[in-house]
C-alpha cells in the first residue's frame, strides 16, 4: 500500500539492521538503526539495478519524494540515467574549471529532457553527438567563438541537411545562453550567424483542402481494410484536428465520454486543452472502447495489445499510403490543415475560434493568454458543425463546397 505521512513519522527502527517501508514505483523509506529515514529509489536502466537517493525525512516530505521520483522516472523513459545525471551536474557545479561545450551542453540537456517529448528529446542529444561534440565538445565553451561553430555547421551543410543545420544552430544558441545565464560564458556567438546558412526551402505538411479530394480520402478511410483500431484513429483524426502525436498518444482516462471532452496537456506548449467531441466522435470512441478500453491508451500498439504503449508514429501514416495517397498529397498533420482552412473559409467560424481549437497561442486584445474554456461553447457548436459538414462532405463535396452555411 502507498505511505501516508502518519506512517512514515511513527515508523520506528527494528532492531540493529536497516528497514524499508515502500511506497510505489520503486520509491521507499530507508531506516537505519540511528533512527535516521532516508529516501530511496530503485530502477533500472540498460538492464542494471541501480538505486538513487532522494533526501532525508522529515527535510523531503513524501509529496516531495513522489515528485523526485516521478521526475526520475520522466529522465528513464527519454533515455537519461538520473543517477547518472545527478553525477554530471555536481560534478559541472564542483569544477567550474571543465567546462567544455559538450559538459554544459549535457548539462543543459538533463535539465532541459523531463520536460520534452522523449522522440524530440532523442533527435537533438543525437544532432548534438554526431554533428556538434565530435568537432566543439572539447573545447571550453567561453572559448568558441562564431567562426568555430560556423565551421561545425558547414559540415552538415556539405552533406544536404541545411534544415538539420539550422536545427543544429538553434541548439548551440540554445546551450550558450544557458552557460551565460549559469556563469560559463560571456556571451552567445550564436547570434553572429543570422544570415550565414543558406535558407531552408519551405515545405508544409501536405494537406488536402479541396473539398472534392478531401471527401475522396474520407470515403477512403471508411473503407479502410486494415484494423479497427488505426480505421477508427483515422476516422477521429479529421473530427479532432490534433497532432498526430497526441491522437496516437491518447489516453481514455481523459476523455469523458458522457460530457463528450477529450482533455489533456499539449505536447508543444504544456498548456491544458479541451477537444469538444462531436456526436461523430463520440460514436467512434465507443465503438473502439469495448476493444481497447481496459488499456492505458485509447489507440494502442499492434505489438502490446495490453494497451500499455501507444500506435507507432507510423502507423497512421503507413494506413494513408496504403490507401494509396502519397507523401505529397496528404499527411496526419494535414488535418489540421483541412480544419483551419474549411472552418474559416467555407463554414465562416470565428479564426480566433478556431486557433483556440487548434491548441495555437490566442490572446485577447489586451495580450492576456486565453485559458482553456474560452469559448468553449461556441468551439463545441463549431465542432459539431464541422463533424455534420464531413459526413454531407463525403455524400455530395460539389454542392457542399459551395452551399455550406456561413457560421453566425
Amino acid at each position: 500500500m502507498p505511505l501516508t505521512d502518519a506512517v512514515i513519522r511513527n515508523a520506528k527502527p527494528r532492531g540493529d539492521k536497516n528497514s524499508r517501508l515502500s511506497d510505489e514505483k520503486g520509491l521507499y523509506l530507508l531506516i537505519v538503526p540511528s533512527g535516521g529515514k532516508w529516501w530511496r529509489l530503485d530502477y533500472r536502466f540498460d538492464g542494471k539495478r541501480k538505486t538513487l537517493s532522494m533526501g532525508t525525512y522529515p527535510e523531503v516530505s513524501l509529496k516531495d519524494a513522489r515528485e523526485r521520483r516521478d521526475q526520475a522516472r520522466r529522465q528513464i523513459a527519454q533515455g537519461v540515467d538520473p543517477g547518472e545525471s545527478r553525477k554530471a551536474m555536481k560534478a559541472a557545479q564542483a569544477d567550474r574549471s571543465a567546462n567544455s561545450f559538450e559538459v554544459v551542453a549535457r548539462e543543459w540537456y538533463a535539465k532541459q529532457a523531463p520536460s520534452w517529448a522523449g522522440s524530440h528529446g532523442d533527435r537533438i542529444i543525437r544532432r548534438l553527438e554526431r554533428d556538434i561534440f565530435p568537432w566543439l565538445g572539447g573545447r571550453p565553451i567561453a572559448e568558441i567563438n562564431a567562426t568555430e561553430l560556423l565551421a561545425a555547421l558547414r559540415r552538415i551543410e556539405a552533406r544536404g541537411a541545411v534544415e538539420t543545420a539550422h536545427r543544429a544552430l538553434q541548439n548551440c544558441g540554445q546551450i550558450f545562453r544557458y552557460a551565460v545565464a549559469t556563469g560559463r560564458a560571456d556571451r552567445d556567438p550564436s547570434g553572429d550567424l543570422k544570415g550565414a546558412l543558406p535558407p531552408v526551402k519551405g515545405g508544409n505538411f501536405a494537406a488536402m483542402t479541396e473539398p472534392s479530394r478531401a471527401a475522396e480520402l474520407l470515403r477512403a478511410i471508411d473503407a479502410y481494410q486494415g484494423t479497427f483500431t488505426v480505421q477508427c484513429a483515422l476516422k477521429l483524426a479529421p473530427l479532432v484536428f490534433v497532432r498526430p502525436g497526441e491522437l496516437r498518444k491518447a489516453e481514455w482516462a481523459h476523455i469523458d465520454l458522457n460530457a463528450a471532452e477529450w482533455r489533456y496537456t499539449v505536447t508543444k506548449t504544456g498548456t491544458p486543452h479541451i477537444v469538444p467531441l462531436a456526436t461523430q466522435a463520440v460514436d467512434i470512441l465507443r465503438a473502439l472502447y469495448a476493444l481497447t478500453g481496459r488499456g492505458r491508451y485509447v489507440f494502442p500498439s499492434a505489438r502490446t495489445p495490453n494497451g500499455s504503449r501507444p500506435m507507432s508514429d507510423v502507423a497512421l501514416l503507413a494506413a494513408l499510403r496504403r490507401m494509396g495517397f502519397g507523401k505529397d498529397e496528404m499527411t496526419v498533420h494535414g488535418f489540421r490543415a483541412l480544419a483551419r482552412t474549411v472552418l474559416d473559409e467555407v463554414l465562416g467560424f470565428r479564426p480566433d475560434y478556431i486557433e483556440h481549437q487548434l491548441a495555437h497561442a490566442v490572446r485577447d486584445p489586451n495580450g492576456r493568454a486565453y485559458n482553456r474554456t474560452a469559448h468553449l461553447p461556441e468551439r463545441r457548436k463549431m465542432m459539431q458543425a464541422w463533424a455534420d459538414y464531413l459526413d454531407g462532405l463525403k455524400k455530395d463535396a460539389g454542392r457542399l463546397a459551395v452551399l455550406a452555411p456561413r457560421a453566425a
